[in-house]
């Protein structure tokens, strides 16, 4: 690798990279060759699925990849040594959430004594909680901050305000986040706010073409996510065959796996709609602007989100969106003017958006016009100069 004068080198610590797909990914991948361009040093530490990858050679940085293997402690032991190794020669740490890349960080850090920069997408206990307890009530995020805990979940919210506590910046993508991150002991002086930015490009595909590359023809509702409780899928379900005395040529398409895959199926199978709804698994995000291609609208029935990157992407290629006002979906979308927005599970009301955008020629031109515009207003080049200036103060 070509040697180059950098102005400040700095060290990614990450629970996964490109090919493995997902949100840290994605931003690694985003903002990386742009800090570069702007001058910074990088190496990127991650846990992945193999040592090397081919691709790796192809970049412009260095990727530090420890491979998981069983225990865990163990693995997670190597990532921490990996990163007083590569870390040393960097002015900071910035590591990708609190839990699985910040707590090697922050344990790294007391040797290192660099600076320490957390970014936080999600409460990650609150996430396990309701995984591992689906079929109690969702609770509020902001109520949650109040709940006792005890055992693991307690554990890993002592885990997420240690860290942020210690870290000299928390980076949130949202004000909701930021609200959040309050409840941890986080001075707000420390919080920064940077949103997320998209570049997401549209496909030059046609939308009959489009469905007959993914096997579906339809008028297509398209959702995506993680298959967890919270993000409202059993929802979407139940109300296709409402959906479907209006138009029986509606389908449901769902891009996503998790925990959640053998109940939804489950579900679709007894309502009868196997040939309505499709649970499509994970897919790159190359696969996924060909369903975007497809959709005539995308829905996301969430009861929780720090900030939702598929809300942008979908935007961005001129999809109509219909979410819920949940976490910080409020701060991209203008209720009637770029999107609709429901409580989360508000049947009566979800079913009645998805009408209007289908039945309305004049919303449905305005949400994609409007949505275009918002997907423009957080661009990836607004967000890495952000996080540019919020890494060298």
């Amino acid at each position: 690798m070509k040697q180059v004068s950098v102005k400040k080198k700095i060290t990614i610590a990450a629970g996964n990279f490109w090919p493995d797909i997902g949100g840290p990914s994605s931003y690694i991948r985003q903002i990386t060759p742009k800090l570069i361009g702007a001058g910074f040093g990088v190496d990127v530490v991650v846990r992945s699925i193999k040592r090397k990858f081919p691709e790796d050679k192809e970049l412009n940085f260095k990727v530090h990849r420890i491979k998981n293997f069983p225990p865990k402690i163990f693995t997670y032991f190597r990532y921490m040594m990996k990163l007083l190794k590569v870390a040393k020669d960097s002015s900071l740490i910035y590591a990708q959430g609190p839990v699985s890349s910040g707590y090697p960080s922050y344990l790294a850090n007391k040797f290192l004594k660099k600076r320490l920069i957390v970014k936080i997408t999600g409460d990650y206990s609150w996430e396990q909680y309701h995984v591992q307890n689906s079929k109690n009530e969702i609770t509020e995020v902001i109520d949650f901050q109040n709940k006792k805990l005890s055992g693991k979940f307690n554990t890993l919210r002592k885990i997420q305000e240690r860290v942020c506590q210690a870290a000299d910046m928390v980076v949130v993508p949202s004000r909701f986040l930021a609200k959040v991150v309050r409840y941890w002991g986080v001075k707000p002086e420390k919080i920064k706010v940077i949103y997320n930015g998209t570049d997401f490009k549209p496909l030059n595909l046609e939308k009959e073409k489009a469905r007959e590359k993914i096997g579906i023809s339809g008028s297509i509702i398209l959702s995506a996510g993680r298959l967890v409780p919270w993000k409202g899928f059993k929802m979407l379900i139940k109300i296709m065959p409402e959906l479907l005395k209006e138009n029986q040529f509606l389908r449901l398409v769902i891009v996503g796996d998790g925990p959640e895959k053998e109940n939804l199926e489950l579900m679709k199978n007894n309502l009868g709609l196997n040939n309505k709804v499709y649970i499509v698994g994970r897919k790159s995000q190359e696969e996924l602007k060909t369903y975007l291609a497809a959709a005539d609208m995308f829905v996301l029935n969430t009861a929780y989100e720090g900030f939702s990157h598929q809300i942008l992407e979908a935007m961005a290629v001129g999809v109509p969106v219909i979410t819920t006002n949940a976490g910080g979906n409020p701060e991209v979308i203008k209720q009637g003017g770029n999107g609709f927005m429901v409580k989360y599970n508000d049947e009566l009301n979800l079913v009645e958006a998805i009408k209007a955008i289908f039945e309305h020629e004049d919303i449905r031109d305005k949400f994609i016009e409007e949505g275009k515009k918002t997907a423009k207003k957080f661009n990836v080049d607004k967000m890495t100069k952000e996080t540019a200036a919020a890494l060298t103060r």
